[in-house]
């Protein structure tokens, strides 16, 4: 009989409760990794249906404004000298930042003003399918452009020009036929006219020209103020803007959720751990004449104290390993639940898997040191007292 030997005679001697003991924090194991591993999956999910939701970066080209005021009548800004983008060198340079892989959708964008039936309106000049990408909440009744002169009308542009699918407009001399009207966005969308990119710069004579550039970056990390340093050392002399709001409210979404699940798995984690101090502490109690024959043999305090804590940790490294595995497990079944079957892969990682063990043991242990501290301290006396 040695300090290892008692605690596993023990745990077979009663092997219902070492079993019930186990599965209680079993489960409580299983929780927090489920919830850690679908936390992880829903952000990472729910941030990239956030990031085709629109631009979180805009990048112009530099203008030089004038503040107006005559009489003390402020009469606004003007903006004079105003320069374009070259869009192939533009787009170049975007593609060769360090972190290229967080850009999700680039979009370029040529703004310009055309008269259809002596009505003044917007056109911009996009590639539909980056312009999807980055605005996948857009719907039509009808079809999105395909062909080269084929454009989407805006809901409201579309109203007062009295467009519909199939209707021609001519702008720069080209006639472009409308392929659907976009259904209300509640935004400046649907005051426009969306063209083909290349159409558009041919018909108002600026090849490769373009305004603006529309990114979404991805906020694994957030390191948005990061891509926007590359992108500003890859392109001077263009302003960059970086929506802040939208990243923070990005990176709120994801946080919440990410401490929602740590908050609930501590809190089933720490209700298992006191369930194993009472009944390691209800054990001490009936182990009274046990522990005293153990010190009568000649057992020191630090011995009875090390074959308690023993028992705890055998008792954690087993719910661990089974409920860091159940856990993976019910994180792909929450996942497929959630309708969210593209993160629903299998977790497994040998790291984490030895972090769990390290920290279910770290907490086992911590549980018993009351009632293992409270068993040292019992006297041999106190064996034969109770024979």
């Amino acid at each position: 009989m040695n300090l290892l030997t008692i605690p596993l005679r023990n745990a077979r001697r009663k092997l219902l409760r070492t079993l019930l003991l186990v599965s209680v924090f079993s489960v409580g194991v299983t929780a927090v990794v489920a919830l850690h591993y679908v936390a992880e999956a829903v952000g990472e999910s729910f941030e990239r249906k956030l990031a085709r939701y629109g631009a979180n970066i805009v990048i112009f080209p530099e203008a030089d404004t004038l503040a107006l005021s005559y009489g003390g009548v402020q009469l606004g800004s003007l903006s004079y000298d105003v320069r374009h983008l070259e869009q192939a060198d533009t787009e170049r340079r975007i593609r060769s930042i360090h972190m290229h892989d967080r850009l999700s959708a680039v979009s370029p964008k040529l703004v310009a003003l055309a008269r259809v039936d002596e009505q003044a309106v917007g056109v911009i000049g996009v590639r539909m399918q980056d312009e999807l990408a980055l605005k996948a909440h857009w719907q039509t009744e009808h079809a999105f452009p395909k062909a080269e002169h084929e454009l989407l009308a805006g809901s409201r542009a579309a109203s007062s020009m009295g467009l519909a699918p199939g209707s021609t407009v001519k702008i720069g001399g080209k006639e472009f036929r409308v392929s659907g009207v976009l259904a209300e966005t509640g935004s400046e969308d649907d005051e426009v006219l969306f063209a083909d990119l290349a159409a558009l710069q041919a018909a108002m004579g600026r090849q490769g020209q373009v305004n603006l550039v529309e990114i979404a970056a991805l906020c694994a990390g957030c390191p948005i103020d990061e891509i926007v340093a590359e992108l500003r050392q890859a392109l001077p002399g263009v302003d960059i803007k970086a929506l802040s709001q939208v990243v923070g409210q990005r990176m709120y979404s994801i946080g919440f959720v990410s401490t929602l699940a740590w908050v609930v798995g501590l809190i089933i984690l720490l209700t298992a751990c006191a369930m194993i101090a009472l009944s390691l502490y209800a054990s001490v109690g009936e182990r009274r004449k046990e522990i005293g024959l153990m010190r009568a043999l000649g057992f020191s305090r630090a011995g009875v104290f090390t074959a308690f804590s023993f028992e705890a940790l055998l008792l954690g490294a087993l719910a661990a390993v089974v409920g860091y595995l159940a856990g993976c497990q019910a994180s792909v079944e929450v996942l497929r639940a959630l309708d969210v079957a593209d993160a629903a892969t299998w977790p497994f990682s040998f790291a984490h898997l030895a972090l769990t063990l390290a920290m279910v043991s770290l907490l086992t242990v911590l549980s018993s040191a009351l009632p293992a501290w409270k068993a040292a301290r019992i006297e041999p006396s106190e064996a034969f007292s109770l024979v």
